[in-house]
């Protein structure tokens, strides 16, 4: 792919219907439809350093994490598009009414601003939805309503941060780990091609 050029509107507009169809499915809890967006289910979780593989490891990320946030929406800030992806800025939103890992649930709302990257392959397959956001502030949002001043919201404070910090400090994937600096940066590209000189 030569990353100057877009492909053409009707694959635009047919990769854009893929992944809004994606996210209504999502919503929707329909795991069968939203998976097979996909010819392979995968997804990254940038801010975990987190990788779901394969059918059985997203449907359990579906699962667990409906079953901290069984409401869990989303607004649709912007989306972009890209060579190979559908950049998709959109807020998250859900009810923690359920353990999330090891944090117990609080009973309270989060709406956090989020990044997704839907990353499609040479033949227009969707191989990746790799997602960006930040940990504290979800975290931030579900003990904001613990009433810190009685014994029962400390104790119910200090489950969360235990918690927590069970769920931290865990290996990275290495998928995630390994990058390789792209050829521009080394080579410049020729003007009217794009290919590297």
């Amino acid at each position: 792919m030569n990353r100057f050029v877009l492909p053409s509107e009707s694959v635009l507009r047919a990769r854009e219907k893929l992944v809004l169809d994606h996210f209504r499915d999502e919503v929707a809890q329909d795991w069968d439809a939203t998976l097979s967006t996909f010819p392979h289910p995968h997804y990254e979780l940038i801010a975990l350093m987190r990788v779901h593989d394969g059918d059985s490891e997203v449907r359990e990320y579906y699962d667990g994490t409906r079953a901290a946030f069984p409401d869990q929406d989303h607004e649709i800030i912007a989306m972009r598009h890209s060579v190979d992806a559908v950049i998709v800025e959109f807020w998250l939103m859900g009810t923690h009414l359920g353990p999330l890992g090891k944090i117990p649930p609080t009973g309270a709302g989060h709406r956090t601003r989020m990044n997704a990257y839907f990353i499609f392959d040479e033949n227009e397959n969707l191989v990746t939805e790799r997602i960006y956001f930040d940990q504290l502030t979800i975290l931030k949002q579900l003990v904001a309503r613990i009433d810190k001043r009685k014994p029962s919201g400390l104790l119910k404070l200090i489950r969360i941060l235990k918690g927590a910090l069970g769920m931290a400090g865990g290996e990275a994937d290495p998928r995630l780990l390994r990058t390789t600096p792209p050829d521009f940066i080394r080579r410049p590209a020729d003007p009217e091609t794009g290919e590297p000189v």
